[in-house]
């Protein structure tokens, strides 16, 4: 298990990656993201106010953690295809000073990470959160990925050879 700590909102969070093929329970994903990749190459969006940023989010009520991956994929990026659960980064917020009870997020909690292989790129419309999408060397991710670290270069690492 790989393991780093991040400063979030100057908050000590402390990050594992678990490869697994089993989901975590329901209650608690935070949220659900993913690398998708194109002829060898990978899908980055402009997320207004965030930057460069691979596609996800949260789940909605009555959806699945991959039903969300697609749908957050389509409304950002415009793209659809093939799924695979590649396992999950643990998201623990024991050492962080300013995790409360009544957070919305668990003390320790999930994201979610898939891999998808895009079968179709429609129109962009930047209809949502999104205003561009690119396609990008695996390599020059972390050129543009705005909060990149090891635990993410891991997961691409991962995802790329995950066919």
């Amino acid at each position: 298990m790989l393991t780093t700590y991040v400063n979030w909102n100057n908050a000590k969070v402390k990050l594992s990656w678990q490869e697994d093929d089993q989901l975590p329970p329901r209650e608690l994903i935070s949220s659900v993201h993913g690398f998708c990749f194109h002829e060898d190459k990978v899908l980055l969006v402009n997320l207004n106010h965030r930057g460069w940023d691979m596609t996800g989010g949260h789940i909605e009520a009555g959806e699945s953690a991959e039903e969300c991956f697609k749908r957050e994929t389509m409304e950002e990026a415009y793209v659809s295809g093939d799924c695979r659960l590649l396992g999950s980064i643990i998201v623990d917020h024991s050492e962080n000073s300013q995790w409360i009870d009544n957070s919305p997020y668990p003390k320790i909690g999930f994201q979610v990470f898939y891999r998808m292989d895009i079968k179709e790129i429609h129109d962009f419309d930047a209809g949502y959160e999104s205003s561009e999408r690119i396609f990008v060397d695996q390599d020059q991710v972390r050129e543009y990925y705005h909060d990149w670290h090891e635990l993410y270069e891991h997961i691409l690492n991962y995802a790329a050879n995950n066919l």
